[in-house]
């Protein structure tokens, strides 16, 4: 986002949604009329982004209505949406690209047609093994293996590729497949707004992009707080399985002592492990990696959450680190882990997690 976008979300301004829809790599519409919508995300998901769309039946002499016409703009056929978020910043919109969509339902009711896309992991998730997948060569070849074509796949810095155990194999998940290799591989993954799956190692870190405060001049409406045990441990067991046969394991105890579940502390004077196994680590410094990685992912879904309402920011997205100043906070940086976009003049949702 520009300087001059940036200003102008931080108060009321007006926006719009622009929609394309493409299939096999060809433009079917470049403008789908939009009239309502929203878009959600969250990151404790399989597929973490989900979009709704309102269209009206008729606009501009096009019936919206896909029917059961396989080339429909709207179908559910391989269809793909990209998403534009428009801002006016004096006379012009700035157009933020929210990403790619794979429509999954659509259909007329009345005078609107609604329709449903998910994610790009979507076509991961849905394409089960027909016979058991068996990987051979390293990770990098793994993960191509298992999402290309469907999706294109990149590797940020900080990973270095390992063999692959002879003799593996998945027989039906192929999302399964991949998760199972991203944690024995100390990594993370999601789709960008072009519509790759970029891999990278799996941080708790990040400089804030944004600072939301109540105070005067803040762009926050309220502000909510959660906390939960569920989910929550203290140390991390990751068991793998050495060159010749022998169980190995590696362990990473939340020694943190700003966490509230560190280890030794008032959360319990026990060991409260999580433990998971995969053939994919073949050494005890892989288990120790794989287990210090885990425990950071797990603090997603048990660490203190807070959920933010605000004028909607269409530059934000999970994974951000904003810094917050509200509900007991002064400048605390936090990760988001969900969130829910209008396509229509409303309030933004934020589900932050506090590091």
């Amino acid at each position: 986002m520009s300087a001059t976008a940036l200003s102008v979300v931080q108060r009321s301004f007006t926006m719009k949604v622009r929609a394309e829809s493409w299939r096999g790599g060809e433009l079917l519409a470049a403008d789908i009329p939009v009239a309502d919508g929203s878009e959600d995300r969250d990151r404790s998901l399989n597929v973490p982004e989900r979009v709704s769309l309102t269209v009206p039946r008729r606009d501009r002499g096009f019936d919206w209505d896909p029917g059961a016409d396989p080339d429909h703009p709207l179908a559910s056929y391989g269809q793909q949406l990209r998403i534009l978020y428009g801002i006016d910043i004096g006379g012009e919109f700035e157009w933020i690209d929210r990403g790619w969509f794979l429509i999954t339902e659509a259909g007329a009711d009345g005078d609107t047609v609604s329709v449903t896309a998910q994610g790009l992991l979507t076509l991961v998730d849905e394409a089960k093994f027909v016979a058991p997948f068996q990987p051979s060569g390293t990770i990098v070849s793994t993960i191509r293996g298992l999402v290309e074509p469907a999706l294109t796949v990149e590797f940020g810095p900080g990973l270095t590729d390992q063999s692959v155990p002879v003799g593996m194999q998945w027989d039906d998940d192929r999302l399964g497949a991949l998760s199972e290799v991203l944690d024995a591989w100390a990594a993370d993954a999601h789709v960008t707004t072009a519509g790759t799956l970029l891999v990278e190692p799996l941080t708790d870190t990040g400089t804030p992009v944004l600072s939301l405060t109540d105070g005067a001049g803040g762009t926050v409406i309220r502000w909510q707080g959660s906390t939960t045990r569920d989910g929550a441990f203290n140390c991390v067991i990751a068991q793998g399985e050495d060159a010749n046969g022998n169980q190995i394991q590696g362990v990473a105890y939340d020694a943190d002592p700003r966490s509230p579940f560190m280890y030794g502390g008032p959360f319990n004077p026990f060991p409260v492990p999580y433990t998971f196994s995969s053939p994919l680590m073949t050494t005890v410094a892989q288990c120790r990696k794989a287990a210090a990685s885990k425990l950071l992912q797990l603090r997603r879904a048990a660490s203190r959450k807070l959920t933010v309402s605000l004028v909607p920011h269409p530059g934000l997205m999970t994974g951000d680190v904003i810094a917050a100043t509200g509900a007991g906070l002064t400048n605390a940086r936090c990760m988001i882990e969900g969130l829910s976009l209008p396509y229509s003049p409303g309030e933004m949702s934020l589900t932050v997690r506090v590091l």
